[in-house]
């Protein structure tokens, strides 16, 4: 019996560590090469990793325009798509609703090789080739030089403030366990035992 707990607490932690990577928030350097809005047509498995369609748009039909920001990564000079869509009040809890501003932002800091402009992206998904997937880009910041180290402060931020919710969580369940659940399964075995001595003649 050990190995099938081993086996299933290892498929626990991987289905929870692979959900926490796609969602937890991640910075990466690049070069903005070009932000521009193409039309999409998303349905078949994809559509799971795009949001829903803009805060006040209709999304009636499977294809739309996406804006998307073009950029090359600072460590390894490789190709990195963004797309920037509002998240809303859906999951991820980003309560994104900017993605114009945000797509007016990345236009503005658009450079050449010759003459970069490094920014910060902080984004949250994969980028997938195979089956058409991008990171959502959630904010831009400009940094001084390709070279800057950036400490995780928005995955620290949310790791915090759902390690608050799980112990506030934990907190209300052990208050109500002790003021309704104990009292109540006191009160059945105080029940059940009088009901057996009554069988028993006691």
């Amino acid at each position: 019996m050990r190995w099938p707990r081993i086996i299933s607490l290892l498929i626990v932690l991987s289905i929870i560590g692979t959900f926490a990577h796609y969602t937890l928030p991640q910075r990466d350097v690049v070069r903005i090469v070009r932000a521009e809005s193409l039309l999409t047509d998303v349905e078949g498995f994809n559509r799971y990793f795009y949001s829903s369609p803009d805060s006040g748009t209709s999304g009636a039909s499977t294809a739309r325009d996406i804006r998307y920001i073009n950029t090359i990564r600072a460590d390894d000079g490789t190709v990195m798509v963004y797309r920037n869509e509002d998240t809303g009040l859906l999951w991820p809890p980003y309560f994104k609703f900017d993605s114009q501003d945000l797509q007016t932002e990345a236009a503005n800091l658009e450079s050449t090789e010759n003459d970069p402009i490094w920014v910060a992206v902080t984004h949250y998904g994969w980028r997938s080739n195979w089956i058409s997937i991008y990171p959502n880009a959630l904010s831009i910041e400009r940094v001084e030089n390709r070279d800057v180290t950036l400490f995780p402060w928005p995955t620290v931020i949310v790791l915090l403030v759902f390690a608050a919710f799980i112990f506030m969580a934990w907190r209300i369940w052990e208050r109500f366990e002790d003021r309704v659940l104990v009292p109540a399964r006191d009160g059945v075995s105080v029940r059940w035992a009088k009901f057996k001595d009554r069988l028993s003649g006691r």
